[in-house]
C-alpha cells in the first residue's frame, strides 16, 4: 500500500495489489517508441521504491537528461530524457515505473434535483440548530483557476496557487469557475437557482489546467503534492478532478493513481470525473473509456446521468457521452503479453447535462461556444452563468456532496464517503453497472446515514462492531415527489457488494490504508467475500448485472464477473467486444458478429485505448 496504518491482515490484502516484478517497467507507448529506435527526448514521470544511488543519480545528471521536479510526497520526478536510455534507467532496482508524461484534459436545479435542498436545516446532538453547507470543510479544486470575484463564489476561494507557469491564477478557459461554484457557489444571485451543493464550504484554487485546457501529469502532480502537505492548514477534505489524463498503465503503476491513493490514505475524499467517451466517431455506445486517475479504486469515479432540467427524478436517464467501464487500463509483462484491470467504474452519477453555474469573464469556452453563455448577467463579469455538460459538471456535484458529509460527520473516513454515497444512491432503471455504477446521488439519504455513524470508530475497532448509534433507517428516500429504494450495495473492484450490514456493522475496509475492494477475493472466478475485513452480513456478487430500478444486483444478469477478468474481453449489455486482443483462435467478437482480424497486435482494430 502507499500510506501507513496496514497492519496484520491488512498487509497481505495491500501486498495482493503489487504488481508482479516480470512486468515491463516501461509504459506501453514510451516501449513503443524504443523499439521504433527513437532518439528524440520525451518527458517522463518516474515512480521510485525508495531511496536513489549514486548509479541512478549519475544517470540524472547526464548531459541531456534534465531532472525537472521531484514530488517528494509520491516519491516521484518529471525528467526530461532520450529515448535511447529509458531501458537503462528503467533497469535500475530503485525504479519502480516510467511512465509518459501525459497530457491531462478538462472533462466536460440541481440542489433540488439532489435531494441536497431538503437536508439543510439540520439539529445537533445537542439540540442546537445549524445549517449544513460544507462550513470548515475545504475543497481543493484542480482545474483552470477560480474568477474570484464572482458573486456566486466570493469570498469562498481561501487560497489560489498556479502550477501551470503562466502566473496567474484567475480563469482565462472558463472551466474551474463553473466547476468550484458547481461544488460550492453560494447561490445570492438568480433567487437561489444556480447555488452549489455545498455554499459555505472553503475553496483551495490549484490551476493546473492553462489558457488552453491543457495540462501534463506532472503539472497536476506538483498541485497534489502541495495538497498532501498543506492539506491539514486549509482542512482540505475533498480533492476534486474535472480532468483526465489517457488511463493506459495500470492503476499500480500510474503516478497519478499513486499519488491519488495517497492522499486517501491520509483521509482525503479524491473525486474524479469518469471522461466522456461513452460514444464512439459514430455515435455508437462504447465501453471501457474511464480517464485517469478515475481508474484508481480509491477514488469516487463520477459520471453524467441526465435531469432533463426538472427537479422530478422519475424522468432521469444517463447522459450517452458518460465513459463506460470497465477500466482498460494494463500492465504488460515482458513478452507483451497485458493485463487489464477490468474494474467497475464509475463508481456512481449525477446529473450533468446543460448544468448552469458562473462563468468567468471572456473565457475560451464561451468565446469559441457563444452558445454557452445564458444571457444572464449581461454587462455584469460578476454575474454571468454559462452552461456547460459532461461529467466535469457531475463530479463537484459529489465533492460538494461529499463536504456536506464531513460537515455532518467529520470522522468518515474516505471509503465511508464512497459507501454511504453509493448504499443510499438510486439505480436508474434499464442500466448496468458499467455505465451507472452504484446509481445517481442522492444526498438526502446519504445525510441520513452519515448522522448516524458514529464517532468513535477507529482502525483499531473490531470487524462487525454495530456502526450506527440507532437503528438502520428505512432505505428509501422521496425527493420532488418521487419515491425510490436505495441501491443498498457498493462496487468493489470487480464486483459489488450489498446488504444492511454495510452500514450497520462496521467492516474493516472502511479503515484509512485499505480499500473497500481489499475485502473481495477471486476464486475460480467467482468473487466471495474475506471475513477477516468483510463481515458475513455482506454479500460479494460473482455477476454483472442491469438494473430494474430497485437495489444493486437486482435485475437481469449479464455474465459472470469471471468473464470479465478475461484480459482480452470487454462487455457491453450480454455481448462480447474484443477490444482489439486475439481471442483464442484469432478471431474478433462484436457485437455477435465474427469478424476475422488479420493483425497479431491488434492495433489496427483496437476497441478502447
Amino acid at each position: 500500500m502507499f500510506g501507513g496504518g496496514i497492519v496484520g491482515n491488512r498487509a497481505s490484502a495491500a501486498n495482493q495489489n503489487k504488481t508482479d516484478r516480470k512486468a515491463d517497467k516501461v509504459a506501453r507507448h514510451l516501449r513503443q517508441r524504443i523499439s521504433s529506435g527513437s532518439d528524440d527526448n520525451v518527458n517522463v514521470v518516474v515512480q521510485f521504491n525508495g531511496p536513489t544511488s549514486g548509479q541512478l543519480n549519475a544517470l540524472l545528471k547526464r548531459n541531456g537528461v534534465h531532472h525537472k521536479k521531484h514530488f517528494d510526497n509520491f516519491n516521484s520526478s518529471s525528467v526530461e530524457l532520450p529515448v535511447s536510455i529509458l531501458d537503462e534507467l528503467s533497469s535500475l532496482d530503485e525504479v519502480d515505473f516510467v511512465a509518459e508524461d501525459d497530457d491531462v484534459l478538462p472533462l466536460g436545479h440541481v440542489t433540488s434535483t439532489t435531494g441536497t435542498d431538503d437536508i439543510r436545516a439540520q439539529t445537533n446532538a445537542n439540540g442546537a440548530s445549524y445549517t449544513l453547507d460544507g462550513a470548515g470543510i475545504g475543497i481543493a479544486i484542480l482545474d483552470s483557476g477560480i474568477y474570484t470575484t464572482h458573486k456566486s463564489i466570493t469570498p469562498r476561494v481561501i487560497y489560489s496557487k498556479d502550477f501551470t507557469g503562466e502566473n496567474r491564477v484567475d480563469d482565462p478557459y472558463g472551466h474551474g469557475t463553473h466547476v468550484a461554484s458547481a461544488a460550492a457557489g453560494n447561490g445570492n444571485m438568480y433567487t437561489g437557482k444556480y447555488a452549489g451543493m455545498a455554499p459555505n464550504a472553503n475553496l483551495i484554487n490549484l490551476r493546473v489546467l492553462n489558457s488552453l485546457g491543457r495540462s501534463s501529469m506532472s503539472t497536476v502532480l506538483s498541485a497534489l503534492d502541495w495538497v498532501y502537505s498543506n492539506r491539514a492548514s486549509y482542512n482540505i477534505r475533498v480533492v476534486n478532478m474535472s480532468l483526465g489524463a489517457p488511463a493506459l498503465s495500470s492503476y499500480k503503476n500510474d503516478p497519478l493513481c499513486l499519488a491519488v491513493r495517497k492522499l486517501v490514505n491520509a483521509g482525503v475524499v479524491v473525486v474524479a470525473a469518469a471522461g466522456n467517451d461513452g460514444k464512439d466517431a459514430f455515435g455508437r455506445k462504447q465501453y471501457g473509456a474511464i480517464h485517469s486517475p478515475g481508474n484508481d479504486p480509491s477514488v469516487i469515479t463520477v459520471g453524467a446521468s441526465n435531469s432533463l432540467g426538472t427537479n422530478a427524478r422519475s424522468d432521469d436517464s444517463m447522459a450517452s457521452y458518460s465513459s463506460r467501464g470497465p477500466t482498460r487500463s494494463f500492465w504488460t509483462e515482458g513478452n507483451g503479453i497485458r493485463h487489464y484491470d477490468n474494474l467497475i467504474k464509475p463508481d456512481l452519477v449525477a446529473p450533468g447535462n446543460k448544468l448552469i453555474f458562473a462563468e468567468s469573464p471572456n473565457n475560451y469556452l464561451v468565446t469559441v461556444n457563444p452558445g454557452l453563455d445564458t444571457g444572464l448577467g449581461p454587462g455584469k463579469n460578476a454575474e454571468k452563468m454559462m452552461y456547460l455538460s459532461g461529467t466535469s459538471v457531475s463530479a463537484p456535484l459529489v465533492s460538494g456532496a461529499a463536504a456536506l458529509l464531513l460537515q455532518a460527520n467529520p470522522k468518515l473516513t474516505p471509503n465511508m464517503v464512497k459507501m454511504i454515497l453509493s448504499y443510499t444512491a438510486q439505480q436508474l432503471p434499464n442500466v448496468n453497472v458499467l455505465e451507472q455504477g452504484a446509481g445517481q446521488l442522492n444526498v438526502e439519504g446519504a445525510i441520513k446515514v452519515a448522522k448516524l455513524v458514529r464517532t468513535d470508530l477507529t482502525n483499531s475497532t473490531p470487524l462487525g462492531t454495530s456502526m450506527l448509534t440507532s437503528s438502520a433507517p428505512t432505505p428509501q428516500s422521496t425527493i420532488d415527489g418521487t419515491t425510490f429504494t436505495w441501491s443498498q450495495g457498493v462496487i468493489a473492484n470487480q464486483a459489488y457488494a450489498k446488504g444492511v450490514s454495510l452500514i450497520t456493522q462496521y467492516q474493516e475496509v472502511y479503515d484509512l490504508g485499505v480499500l473497500i475492494s481489499d475485502g473481495t477475493m477471486v476464486s475460480s472466478g467467482v468473487l466471495i467475500a474475506d471475513q477477516t475485513m468483510v463481515s458475513s452480513g455482506v454479500l460479494i456478487s460473482d455477476c454483472i448485472t442491469t438494473s430494474n430500478g430497485t437495489t444493486l444486483g437486482d435485475g437481469v444478469n449479464l455474465l459472470p464477473a469471471g468473464v470479465l477478468l478475461a484480459d482480452g474481453v470487454l462487455l457491453a449489455d450480454g455481448v462480447l467486444i474484443a477490444d482489439g486482443v486475439l481471442i483464442s483462435d484469432g478471431v474478433l467478437i462484436a457485437d455477435g458478429v465474427l469478424i476475422a482480424d488479420g493483425a497479431n497486435d491488434g492495433d489496427s482494430t483496437e476497441f478502447m485505448r
